[in-house]
């Protein structure tokens, strides 16, 4: 469900996953029915029609979305002053991430988490989606595979050494500990993973959400991390993962989605040490990243994708709707192709 500002509600329909869920509280991120195998498409887009005096900012943590997401969609209106009675594209409809549909897949180029639970006994899967922070430039998330080794309620903050130095190059010391409370940049959860020094978590600065502004870690809303903690067990895997454009399957259709490319993040996984050269301090804490490879053209992400969605299903693309969705690059998806009926191969298979 999703709540207008007269408080009144609109049910989300879809026609391959549907909303079965909405997470209490001033954020409305949602979980939906999984598709099948075959099927990549998730929610839909709404809008929504601003009140005086209404921000991105409230708008955003209103209905689940990140800054960025409205940002990217709406890019014509301005965020901090909207106006009353303008129209605010939600964008809803995502493209799930390539790859396993199991446990937390964190797409840092989407500034958006997918967590898959392990099915109930009897009853059809779901996939909860939520906006989050990751790291700034210099202080890039990491991507690869690691998992949660540890949860933490009202955990204490131990800033590294090159945060402190920061602080207290901007005149804004901190202590060597940051007790529980609302001076905590981790919030009242956090969730370690196996990567030295990196976390999911809260917040005590909620506005900051669906931003690049972190450390390297990933910062939640308060009322999404109380909410996903508890579904979370130790040793879920955590998958991260950089694509700026996704391409996925919504019915006979290929569908794309696209986002700003960010300069490219260190690629290391829990069980392989970071390089020095890449991550620097990080086993002690997040901690700035000294080199990153480049980044990629967005046009090569597009390739990729679309030899994965093809790998077992033949099909072909529109280039000229490929290159007009990654040039706007607002999120939404698009359809860009189609399946190939009673075609033995695609462009992805020579």
């Amino acid at each position: 469900m999703k709540r207008d500002n007269d408080g009144m509600t609109t049910r989300l329909r879809s026609a391959l996953a549907f909303l079965v869920f909405t997470a209490a509280g001033p954020a409305l991120s949602s979980t939906f029915e999984l598709p099948p195998d075959g099927i990549d498409v998730i929610g839909e887009v709404t809008t929504v029609v601003t009140g005086h005096h209404d921000t991105f900012v409230d708008i955003a943590r209103r209905h689940g979305f990140g800054y960025e997401d409205l940002v990217r969609a709406n890019p014509d209106v301005n965020p901090w002053v909207p106006g009353e009675g303008t129209e605010i594209v939600l964008p809803g409809r995502f493209i799930l991430p390539s790859g396993p549909r199991e446990g937390l897949v964190l797409n840092i180029a989407e500034y958006r988490l997918y967590y898959f639970p392990k099915p109930k006994a009897g009853e059809p899967g779901v996939v909860m989606t939520y906006p989050v922070s990751i790291g700034r430039q210099d202080w890039a998330t990491p991507i690869g595979i690691t998992r949660v080794v540890q949860k933490n309620v009202n955990p204490s903050w131990y800033p590294p050494q090159s945060v402190r130095d920061e602080h207290e190059a901007d005149g804004r010391p901190l202590p060597s500990v940051v007790p529980p409370g609302p001076d905590n940049p981790l919030g009242s959860r956090a969730m370690r993973l196996g990567l030295p020094g990196y976390l999911i978590h809260g917040t005590n600065r909620p506005a900051g959400v669906g931003m690049q502004v972190t450390h390297g870690c990933v910062r939640m809303f308060p009322e999404d991390i109380e909410y996903l903690f508890e579904q979370v067990a130790l040793n879920t895997t955590v998958r991260i993962v950089n694509e700026p454009v996704k391409i996925g399957w919504d019915g006979e259709q290929l569908v794309l989605e696209a986002h700003p490319v960010l300069a490219s993040s260190p690629e290391v996984t829990s069980d392989v040490p970071m390089p020095e050269t890449a991550v620097g301090e990080a086993a002690s804490g997040e901690e700035a990243v000294d080199v990153l490879p480049p980044a990629k053209d967005p046009l090569t992400y597009a390739t990729e994708q679309f030899i994965v969605a093809t790998t077992k299903r033949a099909g072909e693309l529109d280039w000229t709707r490929v290159e007009a969705a990654i040039a706007r690059s607002d999120g939404l998806p698009v359809v860009v192709g189609e399946g190939i009926k009673n075609a033995a191969t695609s462009a992805a298979f020579e």
